[in-house]
């Protein structure tokens, strides 16, 4: 079978092509990720419950605090979910609306996971990386003070703390995150080890880089795909942390709520025929904590298909 002979100018068109481009890592565990449909069912609810903290104050009929003293003569009867009286989700045992209440408490609740999963994200990446580094003498006096830390129990650390400092917003996002760093300093730690072995770190080490623009530059970038991982499965134990607390009498302060408190506050009036006041705000706490946890496995599958 004859072929075309290879001219100069075939030749030249060949050689100016440009070389196919090569995909990112990120680009192939996005597609990966949109493949998973419980995974973007999540993503989905994530944004739903994201917009109903961002949207609600806007179309909350009754401010946070206000009493309708029209509905205190029978709560089961006058209180229960109306769209007529603007109490979309009824109102509570002390007249409050529901709707706005849930609104803020899903927001608090939120800011609490997010905030207290960054802060501990932040310190354990930091401190896992420095140890498994380093290593050694540094890398065991290090992490034998995590483990003497994950042998003091967490929940009453952290009660001591709201009892002792005060209960306030900042207290929580200051007290779970900075006692929920250590699982993550371990598995950072963990991975730092692998990566320090690698020929461009050990390249890098050999012209003078310095140790601080190593982790900087070559550790903390890799680490990337664990940590976004393990901070979205952290913003739900954050959450479940805080509701816990409130659940104890021991979370934000009135007029402030979150969904623990409601959960709590509802839990306390079931036997009086006023469901909806544990229905809703136990909905929108069940449904972020699913949404966090199957968007974290759907990332995790994604950034690190062989695991599956």
């Amino acid at each position: 079978m004859l072929t075309e002979p290879l001219t100069m100018q075939s030749l030249a068109e060949t050689l100016t092509e440009a070389p196919p481009k090569g995909r990112s890592p990120w680009v192939d565990a996005r597609q990966r990720f949109l493949k998973n449909r419980l995974a973007v069912f999540g993503l989905a609810l994530l944004m739903l419950v994201a917009a109903f903290a961002l949207a609600g104050p806007f179309i909350a009929a009754w401010p946070i605090d206000e009493i309708d003293f029209n509905v205190m003569g029978d709560i089961a009867t006058d209180g229960v979910p109306s769209l007529t009286n603007g109490h979309f989700f009824g109102v509570d045992e002390l007249g409050r609306d529901l709707f706005a209440r849930t609104v803020q408490g899903t927001q608090i609740s939120l800011a609490v996971g997010l905030v207290g999963a960054a802060i501990a994200v932040v310190v354990g990446t930091v401190y896992g990386a420095v140890s498994g580094y380093f290593g050694g003498r540094v890398d065991s006096v290090m992490m034998r003070l995590v483990d003497i830390l994950l042998a003091i129990p967490y929940m009453f650390i952290l009660i001591l703390m709201l009892v002792m400092f005060g209960r306030s917003i900042l207290m929580l996002f200051i007290g779970v995150g900075l006692l929920s760093w250590l699982e993550m300093s371990r598995i950072v730690r963990g991975q730092t080890l692998s990566l320090k072995q690698k020929d461009y770190v050990e390249a890098a080490r050999a012209i003078g880089v310095s140790s601080a623009t190593i982790i900087r530059r070559h550790i903390l970038p890799n680490l990337m795909g664990v940590v976004v991982v393990y901070a979205t499965l952290l913003v739900p134990g954050m959450i479940l942390s805080e509701s816990f607390i409130s659940f104890l009498g021991l979370g934000v302060q009135e007029p402030l709520t979150s969904l623990g408190t409601l959960i709590w506050d509802g839990s306390k009036t079931m036997a009086y025929g006023t469901l909806w006041q544990l229905a809703f705000p136990l909905f929108f706490f069940v449904i972020t904590l699913f949404a966090f946890y199957v968007v974290g496995d759907g990332l995790r599958d994604a950034l690190d298909p062989k695991d599956r």
